[in-house]
């Protein structure tokens, strides 16, 4: 097991998830990589700047589930990675704040 694995809260399940990030203007589709109880990994749509995705900033999500149903989330940025100079999408690591419980159940059932 890693270190980072030993630090995290829940178990991390790779999933392929689009969502869309509620509190931009534009650009706001984003994938989910992978996520967890607590925290959520996202790719951002290509973007130029990466001001959007800073540190401390918050972030709402919102995702649909398979039955149709709409789960919003508020997260806070943890960290940014930045991929290669060719590629202007970014790695996102998000806290979710409160997971909800329908958010909770989602995850359970993956």
């Amino acid at each position: 097991m890693s270190k980072a694995e030993e630090r995290r809260k829940s178990k991390r399940l790779s999933v392929e998830i689009k969502a869309e990030r509620l509190s931009c203007d534009k650009n706001c589709s984003v994938f989910i990589e992978n996520l967890s109880e607590s925290g959520i990994n996202i790719i951002t749509a290509p973007a130029k700047t990466t001001t959007l995705f800073e540190p401390g900033a918050e972030v709402e999500l919102q995702l649909q589930t398979k039955n149709n149903g709409i789960i919003k989330l508020q997260c806070n940025v943890k960290w940014v990675y930045d991929n290669s100079p060719e590629d202007f999408t970014n790695n996102v690591g998000l806290e979710i704040n409160n997971p909800p419980e329908d958010y909770l159940d989602f995850v359970r059932t993956l």
